[in-house]
């Protein structure tokens, strides 16, 4: 037992004095290449391990060929295991090379390529961790692609809609001046036609940006959707007579939900007025509203002939007004003149937001004859 305990003690010198002298080099390195780290800690176990042997093979009082032989497998063991750990090295910083040059493509329009060599486990999952940060990247830049696009679209739309009645405005004004105007009131009729319609493109344009910033500030209370439905037909009831459309609401539960009254009656005035606008004389717009699970499902169908495929995921895009936006249907004016019908494409973006701020969404999809509008709220008693 005292043999070992000697043994142990001049293999722990031996070895201390080779880890002790080889610390200060691996600490030097440890921000050096991966491959001479792994290196100097390759030799500095290999020499603690060469050091406590000899001390012990000498403290035993071996002869010199049995010195011999110890020596020798220490040599051997030495190079293999320095040689092993200069491969392993040489691997590691290999695949972090690779990967870095990977790293390059990140949010490339080709998408993140890996690469096509085996990595360890801890720099395949960075490469995967990677990849998924490209996708995200990509994503992200698509989205603001659109963005912009929509915001491009919405100003050129917005221009042309604002310079329309701004120079009907200019002209009659200067009609009335020059005291030429046949009719002046009919010429006073017609220009607050013209400011109303303004002055509710400049609410829409106020109410999106609210919605878009976070900045709406809801106050929510608990209300009958029968009381919901019955105001928004109420106040859509004038336009549907003048244009010939009947108003259907007969199928709607007094289910109640807890909401903002008044902007979730903004957002089904805005699908009543769209699917008045786009079914046509002698036309049915139903408005419908039922509880599905935990939610209030409040649905406007009209009788417009259905949206294209390919545009119904636009519809909620801010300025979206389908093939004819560029083109506005022309209405009736004050003065019995024709002018450009049709809002700034700006109400189903509102409707949207109103949904959504209600932790609520907005879907559109194609029925026979028509498209069916929903607002999807959850019901009273349901985190809003």
């Amino acid at each position: 037992m005292n043999d070992l305990l000697l043994i142990a003690a001049y293999a722990a010198l031996g070895a201390g004095v080779a880890g002790l002298l080889g610390w200060p080099a691996v600490r030097a390195l440890r921000r050096r290449s991966m491959a001479l780290s792994l290196f100097a800690v390759a030799v500095v176990t290999v020499l603690a391990m060469a050091s406590g042997t000899t001390a012990v093979a000498q403290a035993m009082f071996l002869s010199e060929h049995d010195l011999g032989v110890v020596m020798t497998v220490l040599a051997i063991g030495a190079v293999v295991s320095l040689a092993t750990a200069a491969v392993l090295g040489r691997q590691a910083v290999t695949g972090s090379r690779a990967l870095t040059l990977a790293a390059r493509t990140v949010g490339s329009d080709g998408g993140f390529a890996a690469p096509d060599q085996p990595l360890s486990s801890e720099l395949a999952q960075l490469s995967s961790e990677l990849a998924a940060t490209s996708a995200r990247l990509a994503e992200s830049r698509k989205r603001e692609q659109t963005l912009e696009a929509s915001r491009r679209e919405l100003i050129a739309w917005i221009s042309h809609d604002l310079r329309t009645p701004l120079a009907g405005l200019r002209a009659m004004a200067e009609a009335l001046e020059d005291g030429i105007a046949e009719d002046p009131a009919r010429y006073h009729a017609r220009i607050g036609t013209e400011v109303d319609r303004l002055t509710g493109m400049v609410d829409d344009l106020f109410e999106l940006s609210r919605l878009q910033a976070g900045a709406l500030h809801l106050t929510p209370a608990r209300i009958s959707c029968y009381d919901l439905v019955g105001d928004a037909l109420a106040c859509a009831d004038p336009l549907a007579r003048q244009r010939g459309v009947r108003l259907l609401g007969g199928q709607v539960d007094p289910v109640p939900v807890e909401v903002d009254g008044r902007e979730v009656s903004r957002a089904l005035g805005n699908l009543l007025v769209n699917a008045i606008r786009s079914t046509p004389a002698d036309g049915v717009v139903a408005v419908t509203a039922h509880r599905h699970d935990e939610e209030v499902v409040l649905a406007v169908t009209d009788g417009c002939g259905g949206i294209p495929e390919a545009d119904l995921p636009r519809v909620f895009e801010t300025g979206w007004r389908g093939g004819s936006a560029r083109t506005p249907h022309l209405i009736e004016g004050a003065d019995g003149g024709e002018r450009a019908g049709g809002g700034a494409g700006l109400g189903l973006a509102i409707v949207r937001g109103i949904a959504e701020a209600h932790a609520g969404t907005a879907t559109v999809s194609n029925v026979e004859g028509g498209c069916r509008f929903e607002i999807r709220l959850p019901t009273a008693g349901q985190p809003a």
